[in-house]
């Protein structure tokens, strides 16, 4: 395959595992506030205690630390939002929710360049990685993809039995140019599981922010992102090299040639037709809807 090495049918039903397990504990986080405390408060308190007591060596990358704790941040930010009416007496709290998916872009960012200096062709802390030019480009993109963040001051709360943050501007354009990025990073600096933490990961999110909860993508995205991060901190080796489940990526330059160069595209056409529409009509990027009757916008939002 030209992605990957051959998947047998018990990788393939992991796949589907994986999805599911994301989505199933996304859709119990959004039932109640409670849920969410018990979730996003008590447990990763607990899970903290086990990660610490057991020791540095079984997680070596800053970057799994630094990535659960992010997702965690997020989580609780989005929180605030979504059970109280703090961001309603405060605006300048709603800065917090583009600032925290920048810093967890910048983070990826920062990796994509390490990876890319560091030339690696080999294994390095118990993955197998090649660098090369695909870093440079896919972290080009990702900054692109921080400099796109708009409608900052458009989210708001739903109300109801299932409390939700919804930020509209993050439409399926912003979406799938996110997600090939990510992809894209997870495939060359997170090759041991990326068919896992890179497809169904952001399948995840996306597919309930598309087909009953629109608009949640932001929320949706924090949560599974934190419940995978939570799942590698505690069983480092279920989808490491040498289990059943770890399925490996071809190690072919043209596959990481082709995702990065995917995600730079998609990342410019987004940037060049953002600010389009900014100049046109004289919007403001971080206060205005930038995407608000836009109709190739409402096409793809009718998928």
């Amino acid at each position: 395959m030209f992605f990957f090495e051959t998947l047998p049918w018990y990788n393939i039903i992991m796949w589907f595992v994986v999805l599911g397990i994301l989505i199933g504990l996304n859709e119990l986080s959004r039932t109640s506030e409670r849920v969410s405390i018990f979730m996003f408060m008590v447990l990763p308190i607990i899970l903290t205690i086990v990660w610490v007591t057991r020791g540095p060596n079984e997680i070596t990358s800053w970057f799994t630390w630094v990535k659960v704790y992010s997702a965690l941040a997020g989580c609780l930010i989005y929180m605030v939002v979504r059970f109280t009416d703090y961001h309603k007496k405060h605006r300048w709290y709603l800065i917090l929710i583009p600032s925290i998916l920048a810093i967890n872009i910048l983070e990826a960012v920062a990796r994509e360049f390490q990876v890319g200096i560091a030339g690696f062709n080999g294994m390095v802390d118990g993955m197998y990685y090649i660098s090369g030019g695909w870093n440079y480009l896919n972290a080009i993109a990702g900054i692109l993809n921080i400099l796109v963040i708009c409608g900052w001051f458009g989210i708001y709360s739903t109300s109801g039995k299932r409390r939700d943050m919804i930020w509209p501007d993050q439409n399926l354009l912003y979406i799938i140019a996110y997600g090939v990025w990510n992809i894209s990073y997870v495939y060359s600096c997170a090759p041991g599981n990326a068919l896992y933490s890179g497809l169904a990961l952001n399948l995840a999110p996306t597919i309930p922010a598309l087909l009953w909860s629109k608009g949640t993508w932001m929320q949706n995205r924090a949560h599974t992102l934190l419940f995978w991060m939570s799942w590698v901190m505690t069983f480092p080796y279920f989808f490491a090299t040498g289990s059943i489940f770890n399925v490996k990526v071809s190690y072919n330059p043209q596959a990481n040639w082709t995702l990065a160069i995917l995600s730079l595209s998609l990342n410019i056409i987004l940037g060049v037709w953002q600010f389009y529409r900014i100049a046109k009509y004289g919007l403001n990027p971080l206060k205005d809807q930038i995407w608000k009757d836009s109709k190739i916008s409402s096409k793809l939002e009718s998928i």
